[in-house]
This record gives C-alpha cells, structure tokens and sequence, in this order.
C-alpha cells in the first residue's frame, strides 16, 4: 500500500516557539465553543468532503447529542478532522499539532474550535484545555495514535494521552475508523479516494483524578483495540458490508424493545 501513496513531508516534532505563543488560542478553546467561524468552514469543506472524496459515514448518531465526547479516530491525513466533523452535528473541537498554527492559519483556528498541542514537549497546557473543553459538556476530537500514520496503515500503539483525558473527566469516548484518507495526497496523481467513516459504540470509563501511566495506557489500549476492530470490518467488508451490519444490528434492537 506505501508505493501507491503520495509522498508525505517530513515529520516535525519540536516547535521551537515558546509556549506562551499559544496561551490565545488555549484562552479562546476554554473561554467559548467554535463561533460562525466553524460553520463557515464547514459549508465550504463538506461539498469537497461529500463530491470529490465521496465521503459517506456509517453509525454517526453513535455520537450522542448532549454531554462531554472524545471522538478517536484514526489519522492518515490532514482532512481527518473534516471528515469526522462533516457528519457530527455538534460542534468540535480539535485538538492539533502546534507546528500548523501559523499565521495564515490562526483566525481560523482560534475562532473554529482548534487549539494547539506541544509536541515533544510536556504540553500540561493541552491537556488543561481539553478538561475545560469537556467539563463544559462540549466535542472534541483527539486521535489515540498521536499524530498521522506515515506507512498508510494503522500504527503499532496508542498514546496514553487519550486514556488520561478520557479517565480524569469521564467523557464518552466514541472510536472511529477512517478508510481510505491515507489515499488523500493522490489529488496530485489526480487521484480522489473513496473515504468511509465508521463510528463505533460509545465507551465509558470510571472517574480517576489522578490515573497512572499504566492505567492511562490501559485505556487507549482499549479504545485504539475498538479502532482496530472498525478498520479491520471496513477493509474485510467495505463500505457496503459494513452498513449492512449496522443496519441490521438497528432492526435488532428495535426488535428487543417492541
């Protein structure tokens, strides 16, 4: 599968800016949810998400409509937060790499919900404002596998950080397979990938206040373990399996409840 992708830029991990750059944007995450900004962005990036990618989700209303959530998926690519984002109709936060703020990009991050995560660094900062985000009842979206996967497939392990932001504040946690956006890049071979967003059942974890690494860890384990298990039905079944399944997994339950 890595020959038939579109090269990909080097991964930069430290930013060397100090971190007082980015107290705006944590300031504006904490303070209020995504403004019109979100919704105009929205507008402009869903037609490109539905007609050029032919984007088509399966189980969005997974994510429930009231309370704190922490939508984990999977990451190929930079348009994974609007791939997610396209079918949810809350409003999300995302949780990004502070290396993509930049000038050009800050207005609409800081207005759309985006604030910034410190890698290479103890980023205490990030996981601050995902707290504030989360206590306040609103979405966000953080990805187990910390950054994008650079081989086209899922990667190896999960990073504990979901596990403590999912344990501190016991949000729901809702995983996500993503297929087919490792092939976004192929726009310059003038190749668009078909994208299929599976969202799975919601996971909930007991409050810890204060978790160990092994218990953080315990948890993304367990939410990138669901992840796998989406992708793995996507890739064996594709997309018309897979809405096969759920539609008869609704007509079970539906039968249960008459």
């Amino acid at each position: 599968m890595a020959e038939q992708l579109s090269k990909m830029k080097e991964q930069v991990y430290k930013d060397p800016r100090p971190s007082t750059y980015f107290d705006d944007f944590h300031a504006q995450a904490r303070r209020q949810p995504p403004n019109l900004m979100y919704e105009w962005v929205r507008i402009v990036l869903s037609p490109i998400v539905w007609l050029v990618y032919r984007a088509r989700c399966i189980g969005a209303p997974q994510v429930p409509d009231a309370g704190p959530v922490i939508i984990a998926p999977n990451h190929f690519s930079f348009l994974d937060h609007f791939f997610v984002a396209a079918f949810v109709r809350r409003k999300v936060h995302f949780m990004a790499k502070s290396n993509l703020f930049g000038w050009y990009t800050q207005h609409v991050f800081r207005n759309g919900g985006v604030f910034p995560v410190r890698r290479g660094a103890r980023d205490e900062e990030a996981f601050v404002t995902a707290r504030t985000v989360l206590e306040r009842g609103n979405t966000m979206v953080m990805y187990c596998e910390g950054g994008r996967s650079r081989t086209g497939g899922l990667s190896d392990s999960a990073k504990p950080g979901i596990g403590r932001i999912a344990l501190q504040t016991g949000a729901t946690i809702v995983p996500v397979a993503i297929h087919g956006s490792q092939k976004v890049r192929n726009w310059k071979k003038l190749q668009a990938p078909k994208v299929t967003v599976l969202y799975g059942e919601p996971m909930r974890f007991p409050v810890v206040a204060e978790p160990s690494r092994e218990e953080q860890q315990a948890v993304a384990d367990a939410v990138f373990a669901e992840i796998r298990e989406l992708y793995g039905e996507l890739e064996t079944v594709g997309r018309a399996g897979a809405r096969k399944r759920e539609r008869a997994g609704r007509r079970a339950e539906r039968a249960a409840t008459a």
